[in-house]
């Protein structure tokens, strides 16, 4: 019976639909399908079909709380309540408003529920909250405005007093299917297909989502969604994106390499760019690409004089727009890490915030206030002067034991020497390999 009931509601809100003579068969249709199954227990009264049964005839009475023994114990039950109140409510209601194109003011939303409530907690009525079911229904039945909700109010409330009789032999399949076909119109299978598309994570939360609210009911499908939502945040969170840069043949901007394949590299020299905030949770992920990157930085072009391992990590920091303690600590000891194996940290482009942070508790005094730069290519300028200086020098072993002198304090004694920063700027250097920073100036056009 329910099977054939939704079949004829399906049939009168298509017709409705697809031609205008008709339309007012979409509005007709739950209140036929309450007749029709009205009309068919009254006559056949199968004993298999369950109704709606006995309904309570009068409004309830007016009273006021004057006990409130159980207010302790109810606070968790009514906590919950709440909760589930509104991510109901306010989940049906962007449902209805990205479907009819109108701005949805939430606050305006809760508000609305909490003085329903409270006028309703006089009258000893249920938790008042946004019914998925019967705002499909009455979205369905051809509802635009708030007056069709105080005509449903005054429509319940002469039911109750002089009507409840006729209600009695109702079938619940009947009513059951007046909301299956509601629900079925809200159903956004072209969203569906949209994330297939664009984002497989995405559709994974809406396919779970829809599925627990089918089988499970609005309430559990709700806190499961939101449940697998900030899953899927802490773990974006926890793994953020980390690009290696590379700098654009004829500028001075480096973009990520794998976006950009024309991009080049400079060895000796690993540019990174860290994506997120850092954290407790991601950093240890952070820690472990940064190793990678030391090691293997595949896909891309190096250029500028060759030297046999990684002496400069440049980490750019502009998207990074917070750094907690836990954060401060690892970098602090990737620092060490780093020095006893004679690589030098070099920061870009942080934020005021983000720097104050590393000030106050001694990062930037621990790395060195000279390693800290307005621009990727302002890093790469000094690194790339040092890489030079460790190429010129002598071998260590040609050297007296006795005056062997540390990684440091060779680039820094070669600072001034051999090559200048002005040289490697106008690309007057003796190495053709290593490409000019900065191109020279033409004197022809001044």
């Amino acid at each position: 019976m329910g099977s054939v009931i939704l079949a004829i509601l399906l049939a009168m809100k298509h017709l409705g639909k697809s031609r205008k003579s008709l339309r007012f068969l979409q509005a007709a249709a739950p209140i036929t399908a309450v007749v029709l199954g009205t009309t068919f227990m009254k006559i056949f009264h199968p004993s298999s079909i369950s109704v709606v049964g006995d309904i309570p005839q009068g409004l309830p009475k007016f009273s006021l709380p004057n006990d409130f023994e159980y207010v302790k114990s109810l606070i968790p039950t009514a906590l919950l309540i709440t909760g589930v109140a509104i991510l109901e409510s306010v989940g049906i209601a962007k449902a209805l408003a990205a479907k009819n194109g109108y701005e949805l003011d939430s606050n305006q939303e809760l508000f609305g529920l909490g003085v329903a409530n409270v006028f309703g907690s006089f009258f000893s009525s249920y938790p008042t909250t946004g019914s998925f079911s019967r705002s499909a229904v009455n979205h369905e039945s051809g509802a635009k405005t708030g007056l069709s909700g105080i005509t449903t109010g005054i429509i319940i409330v002469c039911a109750l007093l002089f009507l409840t009789e006729l209600f009695t032999d109702i079938p619940l399949c009947a009513l059951a299917a007046i909301v299956i076909s509601a629900v079925m119109g809200l159903v956004d299978y072209d969203e569906a297909i949209f994330l297939w598309h664009v984002d497989k994570r995405d559709f994974l939360l809406w396919t779970i989502t829809c599925t627990t609210t089918l089988f499970l009911g609005i309430e559990i499908g709700v806190l499961v969604g939101v449940g697998f939502s900030l899953a899927f945040v802490i773990h974006e969170s926890a793994n953020p994106h980390i690009a290696v840069l590379g700098r654009l043949p004829g500028t001075t901007v480096y973009r990520n390499i794998q976006q950009y394949p024309e991009a080049y590299t400079y060895h000796g020299i690993v540019i990174v760019r860290i994506d997120a905030p850092i954290y407790f949770a991601n950093i240890s992920y952070i820690k472990d690409r940064l190793r990678e990157y030391e090691v293997n930085v595949e896909g891309s072009t190096r250029r500028g004089p060759e030297v046999e391992r990684i002496y400069f990590v440049i980490i750019e920091m502009a998207p990074v727009t917070y750094i907690d303690s836990s954060a401060i600590q690892a970098f602090k000891d990737l620092h060490q890490e780093y020095e006893t194996r004679g690589i030098q940290i070099a920061i870009s482009n942080l934020n005021r915030e983000v720097l104050l942070t590393l000030t106050k508790s001694g990062v930037v005094d621990l790395i060195g206030k000279e390693w800290y730069f307005v621009r990727v290519h302002d890093a790469v300028q000094v690194c790339l002067q040092h890489v030079q200086s460790l190429k010129e020098m002598p071998k260590a072993s040609e050297l007296p034991t006795e005056d062997k002198p540390s990684f440091f304090q060779r680039f820094l004694k070669k600072r001034t020497e051999d090559v200048s920063i002005a040289k490697l700027e106008s690309g007057d250097q003796g190495d053709p390999q290593l490409e000019p920073l900065l191109p020279e100036k033409d004197e022809k056009n001044g």
